[in-house]
């Protein structure tokens, strides 16, 4: 009965780590879409990933001046650094196409969209013959007519923004098969301050050659620079690495889909952005698909 009420616990206390991280990452929708008033997309990715990169070397000290190793014990750097290039070069085409997608589009419209990865992951799992539930393929068709009430303008036609956050979704989902594989062969935090810092530094290398702005610009967006770094990039990563060593993986990729809602909740508080009616049922079917593909039947059963 002890062991018991323990795991219980320490699943919800879990639960919760990946509700925080939800919440960090759905307003992280609005830090993009307000530092873009002073700068632009690739200078404000390139800061932001080298400022989490750095935000997590006091983690990699910790762990390794304790000893504590996570997965696997014994580092191949070789591996590690062949693992951080591909999975940077990955990360850098997601968060550049996304970031330049919320540009054109509203946050709350960019959380939903991107939330589209968690249906996307199984789907590419065919390719390495895992199988596909139906509800995940009804999931996603539901997902999809979600997508286009969400997106269509009043003139039947699709916002630029919204169509390059959809793509995005897709590398999305290559980074997170990506680091299912890796993390069972490398340290997931040494991979993951390789990955950012990689990230970081071609966005900003590009910025300076397509992107106009100076030190003035950087400090006028410094909030949603350092909200974008610390919190987005840092602090939610390390919760969401820390919450899924507990959590049922089911209710873990469900917690973390929420972040579309607070995207929606943050650009309405902070951005002062509206979704239509039509919007809403869109968002809502979005989310409705997400979450049905993740459920399993005995989810289902018991609610």
């Amino acid at each position: 009965m002890y062991n018991t009420t323990m795991n219980w616990k320490k699943g919800k206390g879990s639960e919760l780590l990946l509700l925080f991280a939800a919440i960090v990452w759905g307003f992280a929708f609005v830090a993009q879409k307000a530092g873009m008033d002073d700068i632009g997309p690739m200078a404000y990715n390139g800061i932001r990933f080298l400022l989490g990169s750095i935000c997590l070397l006091p983690l990699i000290i910790f762990f390794d001046r304790k000893k504590k190793y996570l997965v696997p014990k014994r580092i191949n750097r070789k591996q590690l650094w062949k693992a951080g290039l591909i999975s940077g070069l990955v990360l850098f085409a997601a968060s550049s196409m996304q970031q330049i997608g919320v540009v054109y589009t509203t946050a709350g419209n960019a959380g939903f969209i991107t939330s589209f990865y968690v249906i996307l992951v199984p789907v590419f799992g065919l390719v390495i013959n895992q199988k596909v539930n139906s509800q995940t393929w009804v999931g996603a068709i539901i997902a999809i007519i979600g997508l286009y009430f969400l997106s269509v303008s009043e003139t039947l036609t699709f916002v630029v923004g919204d169509i390059l956050v959809f793509l995005s979704a897709f590398i999305w989902a290559i980074q997170v098969i990506l680091a299912g594989y890796y993390s069972v062969r490398v340290n997931v935090i040494k991979l993951a301050s390789i990955q950012f810092a990689l990230t970081g530094f071609i966005s900003l290398t590009i910025s300076f050659f397509t992107e106009t702005y100076g030190f003035q610009n950087i400090y006028a967006a410094m909030i949603p620079i350092l909200y974008g770094g610390i919190m987005s990039v840092g602090l939610a990563f390390t919760l969401q690495l820390l919450g899924q060593q507990k959590a049922n993986p089911t209710h873990a990729a469900i917690i973390l889909s929420t972040e579309s809602v607070f995207a929606a909740i943050g650009g309405w508080i902070i951005l002062s952005e509206q979704l239509t009616q039509i919007e809403m049922f869109g968002a809502g079917l979005m989310l409705t698909g997400v979450i049905l593909s993740q459920l399993k039947k005995k989810d289902l059963i018991k609610r």
